[in-house]
């Protein structure tokens, strides 16, 4: 009985310097990222976002650095693809910049967002009625891979995000990344309404 106890403490132990390391590490490949929209009222909600499988670099948790984004700017990609040069380099200098899939890989994407200044990239599906399936962004062969996160984004999300941006003529929203939605549970918890998770 005595042998049982000591190797559920020792269990218990391990299993709780586990749980307070993977707080402290960034997040890991197959979970879902949050943010929050802060600006436009209207999709003040909580999204959720796939890090890329196997390129860019990650968001750490808030207690652990400071790659945690209380208020920065989402700003739409001109062009929207992110396959060229994008314009408008000083308004997307160390911002979250937001692409369309299609025309040229993930990482293509990425890396046109960083040499842009871009601090991190959420690519949302060109397919705008998709409010439920994650795409895994892998990378394309290239040597040179971008060191940003790099974030799939659901269709339905982006377009209603593109949409309201574009009916209140605002150049960006302004968005809080990542969220721990753990720590949300005294408050409302908002998620956009076309989309169950």
């Amino acid at each position: 009985m005595g042998k049982v106890c000591r190797t559920a403490a020792i269990a218990l132990y391990l299993w709780s310097v586990f749980m307070q390391f993977s707080r402290l590490s960034a997040l890991g490949v197959n979970e879902l990222l949050y943010f929050r929209v802060i600006s436009p009222e209207e999709i003040g909600y909580l999204f959720s976002a796939a890090p890329a499988k196997d390129f860019g670099g990650t968001f750490v948790r808030p207690q652990s650095s400071t790659s945690f984004y209380d208020e920065i700017f989402l700003v739409p990609a001109d062009p929207a693809d992110g396959c060229s040069e994008l314009t408008d380099r000083e308004i997307l200098q160390g911002q979250v910049i937001l692409v369309e899939r299609g025309g040229c890989s993930f990482v293509q994407k990425a890396r046109n967002v960083e040499e842009a200044g871009g601090k991190a990239v959420l690519i949302a599906d060109n397919a705008e009625d998709n409010d439920s399936q994650y795409l895994d962004m892998v990378t394309d062969g290239s040597t040179a891979k971008p060191s940003i996160p790099a974030l799939f984004l659901l269709g339905r999300d982006g377009m209603m995000i593109r949409r309201s941006l574009q009916r209140q003529a605002l150049p960006w929203a302004v968005i809080s990344i990542p969220v721990n939605v753990s720590a949300l549970a005294s408050f409302p918890f908002r998620q956009p309404p076309w989309t169950l998770w």
